[in-house]
């Protein structure tokens, strides 16, 4: 048992003794021509921060642009989420419908079609996309007034809840347009995503 000790001991001084003495120092300590070693022969210095792009014009419009409809469709989000995605009106639910579009879904989406209309882009392009947006998003909200007066009476009105369903549905389509369109702009995504 003290010999496995007094071995393990012995190893650890020889062990420590290499990290706290190493040999390649005992070396150049007797050798008078010792190199030196400098990074700065071998590698240029490389300037590893990103670089932003500078975006143009239209590029520049289209960001203000996206920032202004980021504070406008906070009033579009409270409307749908209102609305929950979507609903299926029967006898039994439609006072709770009528509350949520006379309360929430109908205030919130005027305030967004507002808000839309006060946003004036610059570029030409931009001022054709916001027009399909405003019409799409006017003809929607022209579809959730629609609803709300097939649903404020004690019946269901169905013949006016088609025609705010067929309202609803042309807004989106007119939106959707307004997506697909605006994917086609010439612009740096990186610039969005940095942005953000």
């Amino acid at each position: 048992m003290k010999k496995s000790w007094v071995l393990s001991i012995i190893m650890s001084f020889v062990l420590l003794g290499g990290v706290f003495a190493p040999a390649g120092s005992y070396v150049s300590a007797a050798d008078d021509s010792t190199t030196t070693y400098s990074e700065d022969e071998y590698y240029e210095e490389v300037d590893t921060s990103e670089q932003e792009p500078i975006p143009t014009v239209e590029e520049e419009d289209f960001l203000n642009y996206l920032d202004q409809l980021d504070m406008a469709s906070v009033y579009e989000e409270k409307a749908f989420n209102a609305l929950g995605g979507g609903f299926y009106i029967t006898s039994s639910n439609r006072k709770s419908v009528f509350l949520k579009l006379t309360n929430t879904a109908i205030p919130n989406y005027t305030k967004y079609v507002s808000k839309l209309k006060l946003i004036k882009p610059q570029n030409t392009e931009l001022q054709k996309i916001h027009a399909n947006l405003i019409k799409g998003s006017y003809t929607q909200l022209e579809g959730f007034q629609l609803a709300k007066k097939a649903v404020s009476k004690t019946t269901v009105n169905s013949a006016v809840l088609k025609q705010a369903n067929a309202k609803i549905d042309a807004g989106r389509k007119i939106s959707r347009s307004f997506t697909k369109i605006s994917l086609h702009m010439p612009i740096n995504l990186d610039l969005i995503y940095k942005k953000q």
